[in-house]
């Protein structure tokens, strides 16, 4: 058996907010668990202790934190889309980027015939590209 990379996003109360919102932005994709802090528990009742989902194919896990950290999402991290097309990508940016912020908007930078890269609400990185 080989090792499993699998990226982690730990949010502060919003893990199940954000795991729906990213499954309803990429079809095919799914929430596989949510499991939640109960009464006692270190975490908030209610909120998640550990939450699985797919994005167009990648797994990836979440959480809410126990604990108020000094540090949160940071751009230097990020999750990585290559679109199928341009009218995708568009709608990709819209999304991801309503209620965040726009780092670099659509458009040719040379590396790339189409990049974007934004922050969605919840403070993940995305970067968008095309070819």
């Amino acid at each position: 058996m080989s090792d499993r990379v699998l990226p982690y996003l730990m949010y502060e109360g919003r893990a199940e907010e954000a795991m729906r919102f990213y499954v309803s932005v990429f079809p095919g994709s799914k929430v596989l668990e949510v499991l939640r802090y109960g009464k006692g528990a270190p975490g908030a009742e209610g909120t998640v202790s550990r939450g699985k989902f797919t994005v167009a194919g990648q797994t990836i896990i979440c959480a809410d934190s126990t604990v108020r950290d000094a540090f949160a999402f940071s751009p230097a991290t990020s999750l990585f889309v290559e679109c199928t097309s341009k009218e995708r990508m568009k709608l990709l940016v819209d999304r991801l980027s309503e209620g965040g912020k726009i780092f670099m908007p659509l458009d040719n930078y040379g590396f790339s015939k189409l990049f974007a890269w934004v922050a969605d609400k919840f403070g993940v990185s995305w970067q968008l590209n095309m070819g």
